[in-house]
């Protein structure tokens, strides 16, 4: 299906449903507000699913991965090697991620978007190899505009067989030896916000390999001149493989009126993507976390998400999304499964009802 046709089916939250739901909402067997942000969070689920009593079927987490020419700047810690090395340990179950896919009852969906050493063919791996690796963006775009509508179409293509296969809880991840520093110059372009915000240590960069990093991204930016009024401008000169199969992703389930669980940085870096080419997208995503990483608050605040959890998380891989999966189902259980004051035959609130300080 052709982006714009996707785009075009991404409508706001069910309006009617919301209402009922926070009409429901009140009359539960509960002080008002006492449920803090599951009750927010509940009204924005009956919208997202057209349901005052919002429930999921199955639960997926997609992790993307891809490799970033970047990296010859010196941006991280790791060898590029390091990206395939940790796609096959996904594969092979040893990850914090398939731990905690597990832990959530969720589905792994692994992608190779792009790595720069091609794995063997695995039932498990998914490939939609959009090139190995991107190019240096210090020196030129990172993509082809035609790799740019590519990794975003196959993102598409992975939601609707998501959702097809019964998903209504679809989380997102990345892994990608130098993708924190596509995020942040991705993150300063779209955020308007200058470099020093926007870029991390990532896997643990010092002081001075962190200014270094932040120079990188400067000149990235100016090399480039992305257009921030296009999503898929900045994704072609400044993005990655990765990131554009899961901006795809998002957009696709979201067209598809499916909840979309973000993870921390690169995955928010994705979400900007998504908001650029439709903005209403962003109404479907959950912000599972706040990572270390500092430009996401920079990107969530341009996001207008709040993050469920802060854990001091900065792992990707979906890691954050996982761990906000069974917050998002008991959000959506508490609206469908409480009684109301009338169900239960308790006095509302005009006879005092107080759960903080009842006997």
């Amino acid at each position: 299906m052709q982006l714009e046709a996707v785009i075009e089916r991404i409508r706001p939250l069910d309006a009617e449903a919301m209402q009922r739901a926070r009409r429901r909402q009140d009359r539960l067997t509960k002080p008002p507000g006492s449920l803090g942000r599951l009750e927010e969070l509940a009204i924005q689920l009956a919208g997202v699913l057209a349901s005052d009593r919002p429930s999921f079927g199955g639960k997926a987490i997609v992790v993307a991965a891809a490799d970033h020419g970047v990296v010859a700047e010196g941006v991280s810690g790791y060898p590029q090697a390091v990206t395939a090395q940790m796609v096959q340990n996904f594969l092979s179950g040893g990850a914090a991620i398939n731990v905690l896919a597990q832990q959530a009852g969720a589905s792994l969906i692994v992608v190779d978007a792009g790595l720069a050493i091609e794995l063997a063919s695995q039932p498990e791996l998914r490939s939609v190899r959009i090139g190995a690796g991107t190019a240096n963006f210090t020196r030129g775009p990172a993509m082809t505009w035609s790799q740019a509508d590519q990794s975003i179409a196959a993102g598409i293509h992975i939601a609707n067989d998501v959702v097809d296969a019964g998903a209504d809880l679809i989380g997102v991840g990345d892994m990608g030896i130098g993708n924190s520093t596509a995020a942040a110059a991705i993150t300063s372009v779209l955020c308007r916000a200058a470099p020093s915000q926007s870029t991390g240590r990532g896997a643990g960069r010092s002081d001075a390999e962190l200014a270094a990093k932040i120079e990188v991204v400067e000149r990235a930016i100016e090399a480039n001149q992305p257009d921030r009024s296009d999503g898929r401008n900045v994704l072609a000169r400044i993005g990655g493989f990765e990131i554009g199969v899961l901006a795809g992703v998002m957009l696709g389930v979201a067209a598809r009126r499916r909840v979309v669980v973000l993870d921390g940085f690169i995955s928010t870096s994705a979400a900007l993507i998504a908001q650029a080419l439709a903005p209403v997208a962003t109404e479907y995503f959950v912000a599972s976390h706040l990572s270390a990483e500092r430009g996401h608050q920079v990107s969530l605040a341009q996001l207008g998400l709040r993050p469920l959890l802060d854990l001091g998380l900065r792992l990707g891989e979906g890691s954050g999304a996982a761990l906000a999966m069974p917050l998002i189902e008991a959000s959506a259980a508490c609206l469908r499964e409480m009684a109301t004051f009338e169900e239960a035959g308790v006095s509302d609130s005009d006879a005092g009802l107080d759960h903080e300080h009842a006997p």
